[in-house]
C-alpha cells in the first residue's frame, strides 16, 4: 500500500469511505451521509507539515483504500503537542492491513509533527478498532459512558492514548 498526503482530488473518495461507515453505527456519530461540499472546510484544515490527512492507496490501481487524519485536540495552546487520530477504511479493504499501515505512519511521523501524545476516541462496541489501536500501543485512558445515542441505543466512547518518543519514557 502506498501512503501519501491527500489532495483535493481525493476528497470524494474520502467522503465515500466515511459515508460507508455510517450505516454500521460503529465508527462515527454521524447518523446521515455527509457531502463533499460539507467537507471542504474540514479538508482545508489539514497541513502536511503539522496536521496531515493521509490516504492509503492500492499500489497497482491507485484506488484510495482508506484514510487517516491527525487533528488538533481541544484547540488550546497547552494541548499543542497532543493530537487526535481518526482512521477509516473502505469496506472492501477492511482487515487487509490498511488501517494498521496508516496508524503506523501516524506514530512514526508524530515526532516530526511536534506531537508527543496521540489520542483516539472509539465507540466501546467497536471491538475491531479497539484492537487495532491497542495493538499499536494505545492504552485505554478513559471512558465516557452512554454519551452517544445510535438508533435509540446509548453507547460508550472509549478514550485511548499513546505517548510518543520522549513522552513515552516519562510516563
Amino acid at each position: 500500500m502506498l501512503i501519501r498526503h491527500a489532495d483535493p482530488a481525493d476528497l470524494a473518495d474520502i467522503v465515500a469511505i466515511y459515508n460507508a461507515s455510517i450505516p454500521e453505527r460503529m465508527a462515527t456519530a454521524d447518523l446521515a451521509p455527509v457531502t463533499v461540499a460539507s467537507r471542504q472546510a474540514w479538508f482545508a484544515e489539514f497541513s502536511p507539515q503539522r496536521r496531515p490527512l493521509w490516504v492509503g492507496c492500492d499500489e497497482a490501481t491507485a484506488a484510495v483504500l482508506g484514510w487517516l487524519s491527525i487533528r488538533s485536540f481541544y484547540g488550546r495552546p497547552a494541548y499543542e503537542a497532543t493530537a487526535e487520530v481518526g482512521v477509516y477504511t473502505a469496506p472492501a479493504a477492511q482487515r487487509r492491513g490498511c488501517a494498521r499501515g496508516l496508524l503506523a505512519q501516524a506514530i512514526t511521523s508524530a515526532p516530526s509533527l511536534g506531537i508527543e501524545t496521540l489520542l483516539a476516541f472509539v465507540f466501546g462496541h467497536n471491538v475491531p478498532s479497539l484492537r487495532l489501536f491497542e495493538a499499536a500501543g494505545f492504552q485505554r485512558w478513559g471512558s465516557l459512558p452512554r454519551v452517544a445515542k445510535l438508533d435509540g441505543v446509548r453507547r460508550d466512547l472509549v478514550i485511548l492514548g499513546r505517548p510518543i518518543g520522549d513522552a513515552d519514557a516519562s510516563r
